[in-house]
């Protein structure tokens, strides 16, 4: 999470859409920055609602405009599935060396997950609490040159931009069955995406 509070603006980290690089590229930009523990630098809208724009409200009589990124529902999930077949979690519950993204998707789709795929939702990461206003400019992680020229816009500045955490190469396909069984189960995951900048 970063805070501009001149411009009154927090970017909010949505986990696997690139938040390491922003943080390490406006790191020295930023008023506030989160990035430990993961709870508090991935705090959701309603997180940080409850603690951080409390706080402005409160003490300053003011509120952040909210700001995040949004990965496609699949590809976000395919992010996920590749960070976690990593090297250093073998033999880890939350590892997925030894499976195919198929079978990460279908132990995503159960009711109770099992933790190498208990990885949280983007659409419920921008719930709101009842007297909140959410997010403000949400925007899809394949325009980075739309977010790019907010932030540059915003923060007036230029942004050097590197990549960081990328997860590892992997197969990601999916059967046309479970990817169906995925879109009929999640619609608001889609509808999140699609209704992003």
């Amino acid at each position: 999470m970063l805070v501009f509070y001149k411009e009154r603006l927090a970017f909010l980290s949505v986990p696997k859409t690139g938040s390491t690089a922003y943080h390490t590229a406006l790191r020295d930009r930023a008023d506030l920055i989160v990035t430990h523990p993961p709870e508090l630098k991935h705090a959701p809208v309603r997180r940080y609602d409850r603690f951080f724009q409390t706080m402005f409200r409160k003490l300053f009589d003011t509120e952040m405009e909210i700001m995040a990124v949004v990965r496609e529902p699949l590809d976000w999930l395919g992010s996920w599935y590749r960070f976690r077949s990593r090297e250093d979690l073998i033999g880890q519950p939350r590892s997925t060396r030894d499976m195919n993204f198929d079978a990460f998707v279908q132990a995503y789709l159960q009711d109770t997950r099992p933790e190498f795929a208990n990885v949280g939702s983007q659409a419920q990461f921008f719930r709101t609490r009842n007297d909140s206003s959410g997010a403000r400019h949400i925007f899809k992680f394949e325009h980075q040159d739309k977010v790019l020229d907010f932030l540059q816009t915003r923060l007036d500045m230029q942004i050097d931009l590197k990549r960081e955490n990328v997860s590892p190469p992997g197969d990601l396909h999916l059967s046309p069955a479970t990817e169906q069984k995925f879109r009929n189960a999640f619609p608001e995951e889609f509808a999140l995406h699609k209704a992003a900048m």
